[in-house]
C-alpha cells in the first residue's frame, strides 16, 4: 500500500494536513481510540463521549467519501491502549510505505511521535497544522527578542495579518479593543436564548452506553450530553450562536447568573477544539454578522478577539516555551486543591453554583473560571500541577495547548508575568457586581472579616501580603498595595487569622 495517515481524536477536520493529497487507491486513514488518552487524567464522562462519539462520525463521513478507514474501538480485545501499539499492529496489518500525521496538540504527544521512526522502522512526516491562523514558526518570529508577550499586540498584528475587522489599516470603528463595553452585569429584564443542543443518534448512544460502563468513576454527570459531533452539527451551532447570542454576547461577556450555564457565550470551544470548525469560518461569520448590521462591533470585537488573539496567543507560548514553562511556580504556590472542586460541597454559593454548571455540562464560561474557581485557586495559594490537572479533566474543550497556558499563566501567574500583565487577584465584590451568586450565599461580600466575611476578601488580602516581596513594585498592582500600605499592623494580623481560618476550614 500507500501511506498511512495517522488522525488524532481532536484533528477532525477534513481539510487536516495528514489527509493533503491523499491517494484513495494506496492511502489509508488509521483512528485509533486508545485507554491511555482516556485515563492520564480522570477526563469528564461527557468530554470522553464527546471525542469518541466525534472520532465515530467523521471516520464515517470518510469512507461515505470513499476512503479506506481503519478505526480501532476503544473496546476492541486487540487493543493495546496506546498510540504506539496501535501504530505498530497497523503497520503490520497495511506494510505502508510511510506514515503521515499532523503535528499534535500536546507536548507529551510530540514526544512520543519522535520515537515512532525507529520503533515501527519507517518514515514518519509530521506536518504543520494549518487550521490556527498563526503558525509556530510566526508565533516564535513575533516573541523574538521580548521579554514579556502581551496579547494586545499580538492580537493587532493577527487582525492587520487576517484583514479581520479592519479598515484600510486601521481597526474598524477606531480602535482595537472593545473591551470596556464588555463589562455589565446582567439585568432582570435580559434574558438568555434557548440554547440549541443535539439529540444523541445511535452511534451517540452507544458510545455513551460504553462510557458509562467503562468511566463510571469519572467527574461529571454523562447526561444530559447536547454537544455537536459532527461537522453539519458545528455548524449549525455556529449559525445558532451568531444569529441568536452574539448580539448580546459583548454586553454580558462577563456575567455570571445562577441557573444559567451558557448565557450568551458561543458553546463553540469544544467542536473548535476538535476540529469540527476552524478558527477562520468562526472568525468571519462573527465579522459578517457585523457587516450585515445584526450585530454590534463590541460583540463580534469581543468575540473575535477570544479566537483571533487569545486563542491563537497561548498556543503560541505552549509551543514557544514548553516543556520547561510548565515546571514554573513564580508564586511559589504549594496548597492542595480543595476537595470541593470535585465534590461541589461548599458554602460558598459562587464555587458551587460553577462547580454544578461544570459537572452538569463538562463547561463553565471564561469568567466562571478566570474569576470563580481561579481566582479562589490563586488566593489560596494552590500548588499550579493540581489546579491544572483539574481544568484539564473537567471541561469538554481542555487540550493541554489551551488549557495549560490560560491556567499556568493567566489564572496562577505562574509564569511570573509572561503571558498576563499582572494576577488577576479579586475579592468578593467582584463576584457581587458581576453575579447574582451572593444573594444565595451564607457569607457577605460587603463583610470584611470574621466568620460572616467572604472567604474572598480575607484571602485577597492575605495573597498580597504574602506576595508583597513578588507583586508589590507591578504597576498594575499599585492600587491595592498602597491601600495595603497604609493598613495598620492590627489589620494585617487580622487579615492573616481569618485567611488561615479559611484554610484550615478547607484542610489546606
Amino acid at each position: 500500500m500507500g501511506v498511512l495517515r495517522f488522525i488524532l481524536g481532536d484533528q477532525l477536520t477534513r481539510s487536516i494536513s495528514s489527509l493533503d493529497g491523499l491517494d484513495p487507491e494506496a492511502d489509508v486513514v488509521l483512528m485509533v481510540e486508545v485507554a491511555q488518552e482516556t485515563t492520564y487524567v480522570g477526563h469528564h464522562k461527557q468530554k470522553i463521549a464527546l471525542i469518541l462519539s466525534a472520532m465515530r462520525h467523521f471516520a464515517e463521513e470518510l469512507r461515505a467519501e470513499g476512503l479506506r478507514v481503519d478505526y480501532v474501538r476503544l473496546d476492541d480485545p486487540d487493543n493495546t491502549g496506546s498510540f504506539g501499539g496501535e501504530l505498530a499492529r497497523a503497520v503490520e496489518r497495511w506494510r505502508p510505505e510511510a506514515i503521515m500525521v499532523t503535528e499534535p496538540g500536546e507536548w507529551r504527544v510530540l514526544e512520543a511521535m519522535q520515537d515512532w521512526r525507529e520503533l515501527l522502522g519507517l518514515p514518519v512526516h509530521i506536518r504543520d497544522d494549518a487550521r490556527f491562523l498563526c503558525s509556530r514558526a510566526a508565533f516564535a518570529r513575533w516573541a523574538e527578542g521580548r521579554k514579556q508577550y502581551r496579547m494586545e499586540f499580538f492580537y493587532r498584528e493577527m487582525r492587520r495579518s487576517t484583514g479581520l475587522l479592519m479598515d484600510g489599516e486601521e481597526p474598524a470603528g477606531g480602535q482595537w479593543n472593545f473591551d470596556h463595553d464588555n463589562r455589565k452585569r446582567l439585568p432582570a429584564n435580559v434574558h438568555p436564548p434557548r440554547r440549541v443542543r443535539f439529540e444523541a443518534d445511535a452511534m451517540t448512544r452507544e458510545v455513551l452506553d460504553l462510557v458509562a460502563r467503562r468511566f463510571a468513576g469519572h467527574f461529571g454527570d454523562l447526561e444530559p450530553f447536547g454537544w455537536p459531533v459532527t461537522r453539519e452539527q458545528a455548524l449549525e451551532a455556529l449559525d445558532h450562536f451568531v444569529t441568536d447570542a452574539l448580539p448580546l454576547f459583548g454586553d454580558y461577556q462577563d456575567a455570571m447568573k445562577t441557573g444559567e450555564a451558557f448565557l450568551f457565550h458561543a458553546l463553540l470551544s469544544p467542536a473548535l477544539n476538535l476540529g469540527l470548525l476552524t478558527a477562520q469560518e468562526v472568525c468571519a461569520a462573527a465579522e459578517a454578522a457585523w457587516k450585515a448590521g445584526t450585530v454590534p462591533l463590541n460583540a463580534a470585537e469581543g468575540f473575535i478577539r477570544q479566537i483571533l488573539g487569545w486563542r491563537e496567543y497561548v498556543r503560541g507560548i505552549y509551543w514557544l516555551r514548553m516543556p520547561a514553562y510548565a515546571q514554573t511556580n513564580a508564586l511559589e504556590a504549594r496548597r492542595n486543591l480543595p476537595w470541593f472542586y470535585w465534590s461541589g460541597e461548599t458554602d460558598m454559593n459562587c464555587l458551587a453554583q460553577t462547580v454544578a454548571d461544570t459537572r452538569r455540562h463538562a463547561y463553565a464560561h471564561h469568567i466562571q473560571r478566570l474569576m470563580v474557581t481561579g481566582n479562589f485557586a490563586l488566593l489560596a495559594g494552590v500548588e499550579p500541577r493540581q489546579l491544572e490537572e483539574w481544568y484539564l479533566a473537567v471541561y469538554a474543550d481542555a487540550y493541554d495547548w489551551v488549557e495549560l497556558p490560560n491556567t499556568h499563566g493567566m489564572v496562577l501567574f505562574a509564569d511570573g508575568g509572561l503571558l498576563a500583565s499582572k494576577p488577576y487577584a479579586a475579592s468578593g465584590a467582584y463576584i457581587d457586581r458581576m453575579s447574582d451568586y451572593c444573594g444565595g450565599c451564607r457569607y457577605d461580600p460587603a463583610v470584611k472579616s470574621g466568620p460572616k466575611a467572604c472567604p474572598f476578601n480575607p484571602l485577597y488580602w492575605n495573597f498580597l501580603l504574602e506576595n508583597e516581596q513578588r507583586l508589590a513594585r507591578n504597576p498594575r498592582m499599585a492600587m491595592p498595595y498602597r491601600t495595603l500600605a497604609g493598613m495598620k499592623p492590627e489589620r494585617r494580623d487580622e487579615i492573616r487569622r481569618d485567611a488561615q481560618a479559611v484554610f484550615e476550614r478547607l484542610g489546606i
